[in-house]
């Protein structure tokens, strides 16, 4: 059922900014404060920096309604977490981008009771819901995260939406190819379909990208899942199945020809693609090591995945703790037997469409495989219970196949007496790194193997033996990613040319693109959501002993004066569910109930 927060003030007039970035209305500008003369309430907002125009709104918002705010802007990213960890706030300003296409992803790490990110207080029920919604297939769990946000917002206030912002790149349409590259709602930036105009150049140019950090985390793809290394992990493993620009599961340009959930929604089935090998580096040049990617090195990927301890500093086990087998399978009646979830055909069936040639048998030792004679090999994982969202997260870079025997190779230190300082793991940026350290043991599973970095730039160069000879081989032999800190200086260097193409640009740059001739912008949904988490977690904090308190922070809250502040370019939010499911919930303000909620807890409080 669609449940709103039903608004009685009346938006009267243009809103008008001012210097401060605050929004009042006309009527407001008029008359005072929507408020009465009901004593006022104390409390403390939270953000950075970066935050400023959010906070002012905010702020405005929150006093205009009977609220005494007190603004904590810290100056940097860092700050601003050491206070919110710290509990040191009344409501904060937050965000949160779901990377892998998935609702389940949106709400488990944050607002589970377990969860190693969470921002509420430990509620059960919320528990349920969350796990009732990983069990129920798309067309199924509408309802429940329906019911979810407003558990989340409506019924208990620990978070209210303030917007759902646009993802943007820009690039130089005169030296590449506009149709060749693609903006993806979830996915990181791919790298391998991108192809200059001029298709000669494509082996003779670099293509230059940026990014801002340039500390990687880790280049073992499950020990980061940070801005460092997204893109680059995702262009140098390949995955299970991967997402199409608008969030969908696909077997497109990954590692299986197909995928099979069979009934139940625990079983699922991959048929391995033969035609890629792992690259390493050699003299300053990509390789083919001649070992092909195969199926035991995906049990032996998603199995140290799936275990917290596989690695020190393991930091994606979250996003594969329902993995709870991987296999290899070498019957082939079990293909025969098993029903797809739909009951529409066997898995079989489903493995073999769109093959040239269909399963003849099944081989476990990854070098016999060969898809033209009909001999494949399988992959079944078996989730600890049914999750069909277990896909979306396959697609994540974290789920990238690496070489079991070099990793093995590498990662000889004993894990309970690892020194972080004295032992380099695999994946450790301090292997490629130009100077002394620099000792290259990467295999990379994908279009693309890192050469080197520095402080400025990494480099990398195609994997020879990806795909070769089909659509999904890269089109760009070398590219370089430049480590820009700054998105205005970055976006300078694409003006100059120094950079060819720039990922995720802010609102305010779009102008300045549209305005250059040989530049193009692309704008699409994205699932970054702001949000405000009022605190439960201490409590010592008056948000957290009343639930009137913060329902009258939440009713507060008027999305149309932030989406105006931004030009039109965000979009309503219920909670970080709302680019992925269409709950039909909204959030609208309500000054009558903030008074009444506000009555209530201070009656309560004397």
């Amino acid at each position: 059922m669609k449940k709103k927060l039903f608004s009685t003030v009346m938006i009267l007039g243009t809103l008008a900014l001012a210097a401060c970035d605050s929004i009042t209305t006309e009527d407001q500008a008029n008359n005072g404060s929507s408020s009465n003369n009901q004593e006022t309430v104390e409390i403390d907002l939270l953000g950075a920096a970066a935050d400023e125009k959010d906070l002012n709104i905010l702020r405005d918002q929150l006093t205009r309604n009977g609220f005494e705010v007190n603004v904590n802007q810290q100056p940097d990213y860092a700050s601003y977490r050491a206070q919110r960890d710290a509990g040191n706030f009344d409501v904060s300003i937050a965000s949160w981008t779901t990377v892998t296409g998935n609702p389940d992803y949106a709400v488990r790490s944050i607002f589970t009771s377990d969860g190693d990110s969470r921002v509420i207080e430990p509620n059960t029920e919320i528990d349920e819901l969350i796990n009732q919604a990983a069990a129920q297939t798309e067309g199924e769990y509408t309802e429940t995260y329906n019911q979810l946000e407003n558990e989340l917002v409506t019924e208990n206030a620990y978070i209210a939406g303030l917007y759902n912002s646009l993802k943007a790149q820009a690039f130089d349409k005169d030296l590449i190819n506009p149709d060749s590259v693609n903006l993806y709602k979830s996915r990181a930036f791919a790298w391998d379909p991108v192809s200059f105009n001029d298709e000669a150049m494509n082996d003779s140019e670099t293509l230059v990208l940026t990014q801002m950090e340039s500390d990687l985390t880790s280049l073992d793809p499950i020990k980061g899942n940070d801005s460092s290394i997204n893109q680059l992990n995702t262009n140098m493993y390949v995955r299970l199945v991967n997402l199409t620009e608008d969030d969908q599961v696909t077997s497109d340009a990954s590692l299986s020809y197909n995928h099979a959930i069979a009934e139940g929604n625990s079983d699922y089935y991959f048929i391995l693609r033969d035609d890629i090998n792992f690259a390493s580096v050699e003299d300053g040049q990509a390789v083919d090591t001649g070992e092909r990617v195969g199926a035991d090195d995906v049990v032996y990927s998603l199995d140290r995945a799936s275990d917290p301890e596989s690695v020190p500093d393991q930091r994606t086990y979250s996003l594969h703790e329902y993995i709870n087998e991987v296999s290899v399978v070498d019957d082939l009646s079990e293909l025969e037997t098993a029903e797809l979830a739909d009951g529409n055909t066997t898995v079989k069936e489903a493995l073999e469409a769109g093959l040239d040639t269909p399963i003849n048998s099944l081989v476990t030792d990854k070098t016999q495989a060969d898809s033209a004679t009909g001999n494949y090999q399988v992959v079944k994982l078996t989730t600890t219970e049914p999750f069909p969202q277990v896909l979306n997260y396959l697609a994540h870079q974290s789920a990238g196949i690496v070489s079991e025997q070099q990793v093995e190779s590498v990662n000889t230190y004993d894990i309970d007496n690892y020194n972080v300082d004295t032992d380099i793991a695999y994946g450790d940026q301090r292997a490629v790194t130009e100077g002394d350290t620099y000792d290259n043991h990467l295999y990379a599973s994908g279009p693309y193997i890192m050469i080197a970095k520095n402080d400025y730039e990494a480099t990398f160069q195609k994997n020879p033996a990806y795909m070769t000879d089909t659509e999904n081989a890269a089109n760009i032999e070398n590219i370089t990613v430049r480590f820009i800190g700054d998105m205005d200086s970055a976006l300078s260097a694409l003006r100059s040319g120094e950079v060819h193409l720039l990922y995720g640009l802010s609102e305010t740059q779009y102008e300045v693109v549209e305005g250059e001739e040989n530049l193009e912008l692309q704008t699409g949904d994205s699932n970054a959501v702001s949000y405000l988490i009022i605190n439960t977690m201490n409590e010592d904090r008056k948000t957290a002993g009343s639930v009137d308190l913060r329902k009258a922070i939440v009713h507060s809250i008027n999305q149309e004066d932030f989406i105006q502040s931004y030009d039109g370019q965000k979009k309503k939010a219920f909670s970080p569910v709302s680019p992925l499911v269409d709950t039909g919930n909204e959030l609208e303000a309500n000054a009558d109930l903030v008074q009444d909620h506000l009555s209530k807890y201070l009656e309560q409080a004397e």
